[in-house]
Formats: structure tokens, C-alpha cells, sequence
């Protein structure tokens, strides 16, 4: 697309703010019908015009072509003229793919846009026959921004539904505000779209709508969820306090809860699912599931593509880690060397399971990894710098053209991100959805020798990969428009 002349520039924008505005309630409608809109994997519902306008401006970025707001709106118009069932549509790389079309054989948007959605138009069969109870337990930095992404995605109602929220008993009389307010407010992530009511009466949370239970316990065990109505429910343990069968076991014994998933890495036989990497493995049978780490979610998408694709001799991960909550504000006693330092003054080289936990989840590079973590005075947001030897010989060009693919049209675009920018750092990657970005700038590559830098929300991108197990979990699917089909080359 020509860009404009320097006097069209503010005229032009005002025209694409026009039209992003227009997309937004043909947006929210398609999404009450659990119809979910992306450009180029990045998400439309609940967001602002500028944001949409910047979801496009991304594209530049990654596809090295503009695509402008002209080019997409004709397709939400074609989409809002159809009846249209539950998937997701990527109206970006389907703007791409009309553009294409139309300029070799002329169809117009409605024509390209109803072929495309074929197998949805009038199928309106719900993504699982009843709503999925959720409950958290525990309401800490993981908890919160679960209930958020919940909250978001509740969509028409059909889908997962977040009831309640498990958290320790409290002689704060205002107990519910505060947490609430923790709910509605956050330093790092921004304020939570959207409202919140708090119900003292019946002890509730009410975000957007939706009637969340504050449950008081300090045993798993002896919760009933049946008093408040749940069933069959979903439990996501963020507190880590358990890790292994027996511990997390306890929450089955729960009356109304039939599963659970903890937010770490599960020990024994627990099933580590790495989401878009073994997320087959997940059985509706299974009541007990482990997330992994943060770190692995970040680094075991990358070392899968990079091994499928040049094949991995060996290496080293190092990960370069903002502080968490189990180190000290200010030097104490710590049952582990050198995290007593204060977590805001220090750089603390401290251990890390990563490279072991890749090797369960790939296992041909049991012997080749080793790995070693750096906690910086940063609260979100790290990096992992992955030094590799690989098994074939390259160059950069050909390993980030790989990457940047993969992070768009492979079966792990959800799980990898990909950006050339040579400016970006740390705060810059706040709320990625993704497991992990690669920075292309950044990547060495001297024949067989690779050094990738990998950066990662180790918060919010963490949690959106729990919450994508659990709604595999729960037997939601959605077709997907267009359909991941591999670009020839790789």
C-alpha cells in the first residue's frame, strides 16, 4: 500500500480511527456469539481503537507489508452479513489472503469471506454441551490474572466459567474489599477492563457480570462447592503450596471439584503440559495436571521448532529472571543461597529446573542441556538467552525467516511471538499473550553455533498458557479461519 503524502497523514488516520471504530461493535457482537476475531494472532475483542489500530500496525513488522484498516474492514462488513457459529477468525491474514485473490481473479470481499467461513455459517453447535465450572485456588499473582483472562473470556457464557475463588481464612474485616481491590488494580499489568462490585452479603466478587464466590479454607479437602452450585468444576491451584499426587489429590476430595491443575511443575507421574507442544497428551480422563514452569512454557516452544528444523546437539539456557514473591524485599533468611538478598537491590545468580524439565518434555535432549538462572530487580518480564549448538550448519537470515514463520503460520504461533525491532526491552513485552517473543535483532548465528534471546512475560503469557490447557481440558474447540496450512519452504 503507497504510503500517503505528508499533508494526507493526519487525514488518513482520522479515516483508519473511523474505521476501527466501526469494526468495534461488529467486534463485541460476533464475540457474545463466541465468534473470536485476532490480526495476525493478536486479539480484537475487548479493546480500544487505538489497540486495534496498533494490532494492524504489527503486521508491518512481521509480514513486511502494511495492512491498513481499508483492507480489514471490508471484511468485518462481509463477516457481520453472515450467520456466522462459534470459531475463531484471523480477519488480519484473511485481509491478506483476499488481497491476494481479489487482485488475480477479482472477487469481491462477501463472496471471498462466505467461501472462506463455509464450514461455520449457520453451525451454531456451543464449543461444549454446558458452561465448565472454573475455581481458583488461591488469589496471588497467577490467580489474579487468571480471573482476569477468565473474566475476558467468558464470552456468550458457554464456555468456561470462573465460580469461585479459594483463598485462606482472614480476621481482616474487610477482606473482600481489599482483595477486590487487588482484583481491580495491579502495578504491573494496569487496571482491569472492565467493573467490580463487590457483594458482602453473599461474599462475592461481581467482575462484568459475572458472580464469583470468595471461599474461606485452609484444607482443600473440606471445601464443598456444591452449597454454591458448582459442579464438576476445574480447579486451578496457583499457590504451589502442592506439587505431587498425594497434595493435590486432596482437592478431589472436594465435593463438586473432579480436577485440578497446579501451576508449577508437577512432580512424579503428574503430567507437565507445555501448551501447543504436548498439549495432546491431554486426556478428558486425566484429573491431574501440572503447567510447568514459566521458563519451560517459554523456552520449550523455541528448542521444538529449532530442533525439528536444524536438530539440537547441545546447549545451555540461561535465564535472566525478574523477582518473584518467595525472595526478600530486604535481606532475611531465605532456605535458599543467596535469594535472603533483597530482590530489588540484587542481581542473584540462583538454580533453575529448566533444562531438566525440557528434557522431560523432549526427551532426544536428555544429556545435551544444562542451564543456570539470574534473578534481576525487575517485578515481570525476562529472558531467556538460549546458546545452542546445532546439528546443521546455517546463518541468522535463514534462522530468523524460520522463527518469524513459525511464529505466524506454524502449529506454535500461539506459543511464539516474533519481532524485529532493534529498540524494544523488558517493559515493552508487558501482557504478551505469547509463552515467549524472539528477538530477531538480537540472534548470533556462526555456522552450527546459535545464540537466541527469548523474552517472556513470565506472568501474564505464563497464565495465558494455563488457561489454554484447561480449556483443552474442557473440550473446548473452535474451528479456525483460515486453517493453519504450512507455507511451502519449511
Amino acid at each position: 500500500m503507497a504510503l500517503p503524502s505528508l499533508d494526507d497523514y493526519f487525514p488518513d488516520w482520522k479515516q483508519r480511527e473511523a474505521l476501527a471504530e466501526a469494526m468495534i461493535p461488529i467486534i463485541g457482537k460476533l464475540y457474545r456469539g463466541n465468534v473470536v476475531t485476532y490480526c495476525y494472532g493478536r486479539a480484537l475483542y475487548n479493546q480500544s481503537v487505538t489497540s486495534i489500530m496498533k494490532a494492524h500496525r504489527y503486521v508491518r513488522q512481521v509480514e513486511r507489508n502494511e495492512l491498513s484498516e481499508f483492507e480489514t474492514y471490508p471484511i468485518f462488513e462481509a463477516m457481520a452479513s453472515l450467520d456466522l457459529g462459534p470459531c475463531h477468525i484471523d480477519v488480519g491474514k484473511l485481509a491478506t489472503q483476499f488481497m491476494a485473490e481479489t487482485a488475480e481473479t477479482g472477487i469481491d470481499a462477501e463472496a471471498f469471506v462466505r467461501r472462506a467461513c463455509a464450514e461455520v455459517i449457520g453451525r451454531h453447535t456451543p464449543p461444549i454441551s454446558e458452561p465448565q465450572d472454573v475455581v481458583l485456588y488461591g488469589f496471588g499473582r497467577i490467580g489474579r490474572l487468571a480471573a482476569r483472562l477468565l473474566i475476558e473470556k467468558t464470552g456468550g457464557g458457554q464456555q468456561l466459567r470462573l465460580r469461585a475463588i479459594v483463598v485462606r481464612p482472614s480476621k481482616v474485616e474487610d477482606d473482600l474489599e481489599k482483595r477486590a481491590s487487588l482484583l481491580r488494580r495491579d502495578s504491573v499489568h494496569g487496571r482491569f477492563t472492565g467493573t467490580i462490585r463487590v457483594d458482602e452479603e453473599n461474599q462475592a466478587i461481581i467482575a462484568n457480570g459475572n458472580v464469583i464466590r470468595m471461599i474461606y479454607a485452609s484444607d482443600p479437602a473440606t471445601v464443598d462447592y456444591e452449597v454454591y452450585g458448582i459442579r464438576n468444576a476445574i480447579v486451578i491451584d496457583n499457590t504451589g503450596a502442592w506439587r505431587d499426587e498425594a497434595g493435590l489429590g486432596q482437592h478431589l476430595k472436594a465435593k463438586g471439584a473432579s480436577k485440578v491443575i497446579v501451576t508449577a511443575p508437577g512432580k512424579g507421574a503428574i503430567k507437565n503440559i507445555v501448551s501447543g507442544v504436548n498439549s495432546h497428551l491431554v486426556e478428558s480422563s486425566d484429573t491431574i495436571l501440572a503447567a510447568a514452569s514459566c521458563t519451560t512454557n517459554a523456552v520449550v516452544p523455541v528448542l521444538r521448532a529449532m530442533q525439528d528444523k536444524f536438530g539440537i546437539a547441545h546447549g545451555h539456557l540461561e535465564t535472566v529472571h525478574a523477582y518473584t514473591n518467595d525472595q526478600n524485599l530486604i535481606d532475611n533468611f531465605h532456605k535458599k543461597n543467596r535469594r535472603g538478598r533483597g530482590a530489588a537491590q540484587n542481581m542473584v545468580i540462583t538454580e533453575t529446573g529448566a533444562s531438566s524439565a525440557v528434557v522431560k518434555l523432549m526427551p532426544e535432549l536428555a544429556g545435551k542441556l544444562t542451564g543456570n538462572a539470574i534473578r534481576v530487580p525487575t517485578p515481570n518480564v525476562s529472558l531467556a538467552i538460549c546458546n545452542l549448538t546445532l546439528e546443521t550448519e546455517t546463518t541468522v537470515e535463514e534462522v530468523n525467516e524460520y522463527l518469524r514463520w513459525a511464529a505466524l503460520h506454524s502449529s506454535l504461533q500461539r506459543q511464539i511471538d516474533f519481532t524485529t525491532s532493534p529498540e524494544v526491552v523488558s517493559t515493552d513485552f508487558v501482557g504478551n499473550r505469547h509463552a515467549s517473543v524472539v528477538d530477531g535483532v538480537a540472534s548470533i548465528v556462526d555456522g552450527r553455533r546459535c545464540v537466541l534471546y527469548v523474552w517472556y512475560d513470565n506472568e501474564f503469557g505464563y497464565t495465558c498458557q494455563v488457561v489454554r490447557i484447561v480449556q483443552r481440558w474442557a473440550g473446548i474447540r473452535y474451528p479456525l479461519i483460515p486453517s493453519d496450512v504450512a507455507k511451502t519452504g519449511f
